[in-house]
């Protein structure tokens, strides 16, 4: 059987049935008479409930969960869910309590009306913290019971499809909340239909006048093409034909928003997106699905590197297909999926797909929409527990509702889908959090490769760990993932407050040593003492203030004094001048709250002073530094400080050079600094005077005589007039 219908411009489903008879009517085909009657009994019961209530529009309110019921008879959901759309805002409308229905009804449609109910009180257009707040609890609602998101995603889109009755800023806030959420989720469950309606509603909504304009076009140069698309539709029939497969032929929806975006995402005009076809072809069996590939691409001659195979790596939420791009007739791109009847009804209706093909002692299959539905909501609880506050987990909620897969191997063959532009680090941390904390290279396809680089389909990683290594913030500059960003800041916020305490308690006890005392000196209720007088909650709270640069070390080191010897008089223990404090050693490894300045790029054998900062705890300047010397003038906030005899790492230094103007003098530059061991950071040219050349580098050196040895070495070139160390 062969079927072709045109490409639909039509936005918006005719309303389901208006009335129960008639809905019951279509729920018989697949319901026993006894679940249908359960869902009769449903609706008399809202209808009861909500007498006398009416709808914008005029209409008697009980329409509404009747049509969102309609809306889900067209999925094929099951009885439970039926009755819950029927019911869904009886607790939040009337003043039946959940109890009532869990007596009339049962349970498990009582928890799925009161899930439905919490979410119906989500207001998006409220400040980001209360909308960040009201997702984690959409996020619980779904991890309770699927079919709570799906009867709230039914009853979104009755309300978009009779949204023209609500006043315009009302229509665009909701529009825009049904864009920005819904829609995507409703991606991320697999329901095409649902997802494309939401948008081609929205998009109407939030911008009409573009809508308009783009839906006469479409229909303009349709209308031009005809005569194309039925060539192309004869010609892949006949194909199929001669083959003995029997397949659907439908021309593919092209739905405005996704014009749109295309075409402010991408700069193209509208004639450039529709410059191709699109066709599918649904056949009956996977193997059929393979055979008609062979007959299209003997057909047309395919388009090198557009073939992707959904069917054997499915995507993140179940969906499966084949697809391809063939050059057609004067080389216009056709597009073609292939797929089965199941695999189209998946991909039109996601996980709620899964109760029309599951059966009663089947679990769902691994690749299911249903089983993968299930594994995104487990990762938001998981991200729900790792987020610092509600802004960060609907950050990273947002960032995992747009995926545009790659699937890379693990060494062991096993297959990974990541969001495109995924890397080795967001690998590591979907493989294990663990994993993730200690990576420190990889390898794509066995050749060692920056962990920044981005990653392309098909492509074996494998992570290289070391015990001990830990996340670098920098990361958080390249990855993609809401799990691995999630995770590098769990940890770096833990391992900052650990580096906190430590640090603060070094600083006190170098406050306590400069006053000719020790912490140790000092009993535990002294100390419980002074942890109530500053109002912080344990002495670790304490320690963390001082090492993040929030609490003066020294003053506090007085109050520990003062609380001890209470019956002293003040003068006795006057505040040391900075002169005379002891030096804090400085190893380098010290963490994020050893902080070395940009102004001064301090380096080992330099004299240098700490200055403490909110939140930064010690910054590190040079005893010179002119930022150094105006930040003395409060002296309890200057901690004095000293290089260890045994530092082996980098620091930053920043040189200028000047020379005359040479082709390939940046290469030398560069070998020369490299010859000496040393790595440049940044280097940035200034060419205000025709024949000379001013250079900024940044190296990094262990030490002042390593940096005399790289001056030198610069010096030596021929074409370099100048080099001196820069301080700003």
């Amino acid at each position: 059987m062969h079927q072709y219908s045109f490409f639909n411009y039509s936005h918006g489903k005719p309303e389901p049935a208006q009335s129960i008879d008639a809905l019951a009517e279509s729920l018989a085909n697949y319901l026993t008479p006894a679940q249908v009657n359960q869902v009769k009994r449903a609706y008399y019961y809202a209808e009861q409930a909500h007498e006398g209530q009416n709808r914008r529009s005029g209409e008697p309110y009980v329409t509404h969960p009747l049509a969102v019921a309609g809306i889900l008879s067209e999925m094929r959901l099951d009885a439970q869910s039926l009755m819950a759309a029927m019911l869904h805002d009886v607790i939040e409308d009337t003043a039946i309590s959940k109890q009532d229905l869990s007596e009339q009804f049962g349970e498990p449609v009582a928890e799925l009306v009161d899930g439905v109910s919490k979410l119906t009180r989500i207001e998006f257009q409220s400040k980001a913290e209360q909308q960040a707040e009201n997702f984690q609890k959409m996020a619980l609602a779904m991890a309770k019971d699927i079919r709570v998101i799906l009867v709230k995603l039914a009853d979104r889109l009755h309300n978009m499809r009779t949204l023209g009755v609500m006043p315009p800023v009302k229509r665009r806030r909701i529009a825009r909340e049904t864009l920005e959420i819904y829609a995507p989720i409703a991606q991320r469950l697999g329901m095409h239909n649902i997802r494309v309606e939401f948008e081609d509603l929205g998009f109407q909504s939030m911008h009409p006048m573009r809508a308009r304009r783009i839906s006469r076009a479409i229909g303009t140069r349709f209308g031009d093409r005809h005569k194309s698309i039925n060539m192309i539709r004869e010609a892949i029939e006949n194909c199929l034909i001669e083959e003995g497969h029997k397949a659907h032929v439908i021309g593919r929806e092209k739905h405005l928003f996704s014009i749109y975006s295309k075409m402010r995402n991408k700069r193209k005009s509208l004639k450039e997106i529709m410059d191709l076809y699109a066709f599918r072809i649904v056949v009956d069996s996977v193997d059929t699905c393979y055979r008609v590939l062979g007959c299209v691409h003997a057909l047309y001659k395919p388009v090198p590197g557009q073939f992707k195979d959904y069917i054997a790596i499915p995507k993140a939420n179940g969906y499966q297909s084949l697809h391809t791009v063939l050059f057609g007739l004067q080389g216009v791109p056709i597009e073609i999926q292939i797929r089965t009847t199941e695999m189209e009804e998946m991909a039109n209706n996601g996980i709620a797909a899964h109760w029309l093909y599951k059966s009663s002692e089947q679990e769902p299959k691994r690749n299911s929409s249903h089983a993968r539905a299930r594994q995104w909501v487990q990762g938001l609880l998981e991200m729900q527990q790792r987020a610092g506050d509600s802004l960060e987990f609907i950050e990273n909620v947002k960032i995992d509702l747009f995926p545009d897969e790659v699937y890379v191997f693990t060494p062991r063959g096993d297959i990974m889908e990541l969001p495109a532009g995924a890397t080795a680090v967001d690998f590591a941390y979907a493989v294990h959090s663990d994993i993730g904390n200690t990576c420190v290279a990889c390898r794509i396809n066995r050749r060692l490769a920056p962990l920044s680089e981005p990653l392309q389909s098909g492509q074996t990683v494998e992570v290289i760990t070391t015990p001990g290594a830990q996340p670098n913030p920098a990361w958080l500059h390249f990855v993609v993932t809401a799990k691995a960003r999630s995770g590098i800041r769990h940890y770096l916020k833990h391992q900052r407050r650990a580096e906190a305490v430590a640090l603060g308690r070094r600083m006190l006890e170098r406050a306590l040593a400069s006053m000719d005392d020790n912490l140790e000196n000092f009993e535990d209720a002294h100390l419980a003492q002074l942890v109530e007088t500053t109002g912080t909650q344990t002495a670790d709270s304490l320690y963390e203030q001082i090492g993040l640069g929030n609490r003066v070390a020294y003053l506090t080191a007085r109050q520990l004094l003062n609380l001890r010897d209470e019956g002293e008089s003040d003068g006795e223990h006057s505040l040391p001048a900075p002169i005379n404090r002891q030096a804090m050693v400085i190893h380098g490894t010290e963490g994020f709250l050893v902080n070395f300045a940009r102004c001064c790029y301090p380096i080992p054998g330099d004299h240098i002073v700490g200055i403490v900062s909110s939140e930064k705890g010690v910054v590190v300047h040079c005893e010179n530094c002119h930022n150094s010397i105006e930040l003395r003038n409060e002296p309890e906030r200057v901690v004095p400080l000293s290089w260890a005899d045994d530092i082996d790492r980098d620091f930053s230094v920043e040189l200028k050079v000047e020379l005359t103007k040479q082709r390939g003098i940046i290469a030398v530059l560069a070998t020369r600094v490299n010859g000496a061991d040393a790595s440049i950071e940044k280097i940035s040219v200034e060419d205000e005077n025709p024949k000379i050349s001013t250079i900024h580098l940044v190296i990094g050196v262990r030490s002042r005589v390593h940096l005399a040895s790289i001056m030198r070495r610069i010096r030596n070139i021929p074409a370099v007039i100048k080099v001196t160390r820069e301080r700003h």
